[in-house]
C-alpha cells in the first residue's frame, strides 16, 4: 500500500509558475512509475507527466512539453512537478499517482495506476 499526498497548488496569473510536490509513504525508488494527472469537471483525467523513480526517465504530454518538469528525490520520498509559463488551460485539479509497473507502457493511462493522492487545485487566470 502506498499513500500519496500532494501539495503546492494555488492560483497564479498566466505566464507564472507553480511547483507541486507528491510525498509518498515509502521510498519512491521502489515504486515503478509515478505520474501527475489533471482533471477538470466534465472531462477525463489526463496524464501530464511521469517519471521512473529508479532511473529518472521522464515522460510528458505534448501539451506541457517544454513548460513542465517532473523530478524525483528518492531520499525525500518526493516527486515534484515544476510548472512554468502556465496557461489558463492548465487550470485543473492535479493528482499524483503511482503504480508498481514501469512507465514505458501506457504511462498516461489513468486506469493503470493503483495509488492516488487526494489532489491539489491549480488555477491560472488570464
Amino acid at each position: 500500500q502506498v499513500s500519496l499526498v500532494e501539495s503546492g497548488g494555488g492560483s497564479v496569473q498566466a505566464g507564472g509558475s507553480l511547483s507541486l510536490s507528491c510525498l509518498a509513504s515509502q521510498d519512491t525508488y521502489g515504486i515503478g512509475c509515478v505520474g501527475w494527472f489533471r482533471q477538470v469537471p466534465g472531462k477525463e483525467r489526463e496524464g501530464v507527466a511521469a517519471i521512473l523513480p529508479s532511473g529518472g526517465t521522464t515522460y510528458y504530454a505534448d501539451s506541457v512539453k517544454g513548460r513542465f518538469t517532473i523530478s524525483r528525490d528518492n531520499a525525500k520520498k518526493t516527486v515534484s512537478l515544476q510548472m512554468n509559463t502556465l496557461k489558463p488551460d492548465d487550470t485543473a485539479m492535479y493528482y499524483c499517482a503511482a503504480r508498481m509497473g514501469g512507465c514505458w507502457s501506457g504511462w498516461g493511462d489513468r486506469r493503470s495506476y493503483t495509488y492516488w493522492g487526494q489532489g491539489t487545485q491549480v488555477t491560472v487566470s488570464s
